[in-house]
């Protein structure tokens, strides 16, 4: 049985107007005929539209490949898979009998395609101002690890190849903190790099986030890259 859908909308940080909605955007295609497929359809392209909004204003010096490529990793389906367990969103789904045999409430594409028809629910419940603000709300700590710097690779990887050009040590990564609920958490990661005489520090909704944060602060405490570059 599903836990009360006011729970998620806490999570969600919205309380939808028409309930249907919300639970339309949590069906499934293997629970029932009407399901949440056209409301995906419709928040990927909002999703879409406020991601490339966002980092148009960000990096005004980008190129137009820089930006596709940027909101490529934004709204790529494993970004908003861990968004979406971050909300346990899987613990609502309504989801056929095959699918919850099979594990569907954990698999990342469902993940992904029910958050999108959140996007879209919200913004048929609400208008464009308040799916604009959730996304940016959910997306916040994706957003501020993102640079200019080589967009094909994320921030671990270009700290990683930067120390081994220079014979150094491999960082360290260490959780030192996990606040709030279980289904709602925060992970406070520490990144030590030997060219450097303090650890950088990281938060975000995984443990995969926030060790992005801290490798990019490491990389701007490097004087690698710079904050907003």
């Amino acid at each position: 049985m599903n836990p009360p859908l006011n729970r998620l909308e806490r999570q969600l940080g919205y309380t939808f107007q028409n309930q249907e909605l919300m639970l339309l955007a949590l069906t499934h295609r293997s629970f029932a005929g009407r399901n949440n497929e056209r409301l995906e359809f419709l928040g990927d392209a909002i999703l879409n539209f406020v991601a490339g909004e966002a980092l148009f204003e960000r990096f005004p010096q980008a190129r137009e490949g820089q930006l596709s490529r940027l909101r490529a990793r934004l709204v790529k389906g494993e970004t908003l898979a861990v968004l979406a367990r971050g909300f346990s969103l899987g613990d609502y789904l309504r989801l056929g009998s095959g699918e919850l045999k099979s594990g569907g409430y954990r698999r990342e594409s469902i993940l992904a395609d029910a958050l999108e028809a959140l996007i879209g629910a919200i913004y048929l419940d609400s208008g464009m101002e308040q799916a604009r603000e959730r996304v940016l709300a959910w997306l916040a700590n994706e957003l501020e690890s993102l640079t200019l710097v080589d967009t094909n690779k994320d921030p671990k990887t270009r700290l990683q190849e930067f120390l081994q050009s220079r014979g150094c040590e491999l960082p360290q990564y260490e959780v030192v903190d996990i606040q709030g609920d279980p289904h709602c958490r925060t992970f406070y990661v520490e990144c030590r790099v030997s060219l450097l005489n303090e650890k950088t520090c990281g938060q975000g909704a995984s443990r995969r986030i926030a060790e992005q944060v801290s490798a990019a602060a490491a990389l701007v405490a490097l004087g690698v890259e710079n904050t907003h570059e």
